[in-house]
């Protein structure tokens, strides 16, 4: 959430920003600032009748003291005056608060001086490439027909089970699923984060506090009885661990990684961009989590950014990197950079991380703060990246390694799976 002081303060800026990001409501902005000025219009009403009605109470004290009672009841009356008239400045400004933040929520971040102009993804950039795209043999397969040839993914007893974009991993699949979490997890320790295992549930409060709310409430899956949101992302949950709390400057960066399961709604319906493995309702991922002092972030985003690169380089899988453009990036972020895998079975890319600077924009949200050299609060700036998305990973794998006998793991693997490939 923006900060209305950085609203107030450069209005034409925010509005030329949000432009970048196209979006269609910057009279929101002249709206904030009206709303503001009518919230300091209401407190100042309230505190100035407030200190008349202290000033006063005080005095009929002093009054009863003196023996002046007459005195003093009209004193009491004035004050009884005054507080009747608190009543309703009280609940206006409630009411003024609540609208003002109504509104505030309903503006995304503002976009980087770095983000390039454009509307979507034909408009991201291309920062770098890496990897060399494999040449596969005659008659390979997409990995929905070689999960099926390996018998590693069952998609109908997941549909079964629960329903459509629900896999059901077995034998190599679900092995296969395990040693990739534990190398990412392990990759990620080495390189100095924190392991922790959140709740796969949030409370409303930690779905605000990151943005999924009130943006994406359509794309989460809510139990209604008790207000939890099952997770989109292990982000969620491991951010909000500092909701609320002041951190110590020497504490920065505070560098956390997580495993979770994740749950999306928005799975897609038909044709090969949404098929097996490219797109699911539940997957499992391995994230990294930054909160980093505001001079730090963009060294901090840089630094995330060729950790993921080099993760994917160990993988020996083709890879690039693009920056998106204002009208592909997410509603929280100021930044994004994309990592997309080449699936040389399908000929096509395939996103398998986003690694984004948040700026203020959630712990503004959260009240995540710290104490900087004079003594005073700030806020922290927060990023995230997939460290990584294992669906479309594990798609790559199979397809870009197969030969007409067997997939080839990836030399990193082969230990954590105890194999070197996968047999038929």
């Amino acid at each position: 959430m923006l900060q209305v002081n950085v609203i107030r303060q450069n209005v034409q800026e925010v509005k030329d920003r949000l432009l970048v990001k196209n979006f269609k409501n910057p009279e929101l902005v002249d709206k904030i600032i009206e709303l503001d000025d009518r919230r300091k219009k209401l407190q100042l009403e309230f505190d100035t009748t407030q200190a008349s009605v202290n000033s006063a109470s005080k005095e009929i004290g002093g009054l009863m003291a003196k023996g002046e009672k007459d005195a003093a009841e009209t004193k009491k009356k004035e004050v009884a005056e005054l507080k009747a008239r608190l009543q309703p400045v009280s609940e206006e400004l409630a009411g003024t608060e609540a609208a003002l933040q109504e509104v505030l929520v309903q503006l995304p971040n503002l976009p980087s001086a770095l983000v390039p102009t454009g509307h979507s993804a034909e408009d991201n950039e291309v920062v770098r490439e890496g990897g060399v795209k494999p040449i596969l043999h005659d008659g390979a397969k997409p990995h929905w027909d070689l999960i099926k040839e390996y018998d590693i993914v069952d998609f109908e007893t997941g549909a079964k089970l629960t329903g459509s974009g629900f896999p059901l991993y077995k034998g190599a699949g679900a092995k296969l699923q395990r040693a990739l979490v534990q190398y990412f997890l392990d990759y990620n320790i080495e390189a100095g984060y924190t392991e922790y295992l959140p709740p796969f549930m949030v409370n409303e409060a930690s779905a605000y506090g990151t943005g999924q709310l009130p943006d994406k409430e359509g794309q989460m899956y809510h139990m209604p009885a008790d207000n939890f949101y099952m997770i989109p992302t292990s982000e969620v949950p491991v951010t909000n661990i500092y909701r609320d709390e002041i951190l110590k400057a020497e504490q920065l960066p505070v560098k956390m990684t997580a495993y979770s399961p994740c749950f999306r709604r928005e799975a897609g319906s038909f044709g090969k961009d949404v098929r097996g493995l490219n797109r699911v309702h539940q997957f499992e991922k391995v994230e990294i989590v930054q909160l980093v002092h505001p001079t730090k972030s963009y060294e901090a985003l840089d630094e995330m950014v060729a950790h993921v690169e080099q993760l994917l380089a160990s993988l020996e899988l083709p890879y690039r990197i693009l920056r998106l453009c204002g009208g592909d990036m997410g509603f929280t972020s100021a930044l994004t950079y994309d990592f997309e895998v080449y699936s040389a079975a399908q000929e096509r890319w395939l996103e398998v991380s986003s690694t984004s600077n948040f700026e203020s924009y959630q712990t503004n949200r959260m009240k995540i703060r710290f104490r900087d050299e004079n003594n005073k609060t700030q806020l922290v700036h927060s990023l995230n990246g997939s460290s990584l998305a294992l669906p479309r990973i594990v798609a790559c794998i199979l397809e870009n390694n197969q030969t007409e006998t067997e997939i080839r793991l990836p030399k990193v693997l082969h230990s954590y799976f105890g194999k070197e490939t996968i047999s038929k």
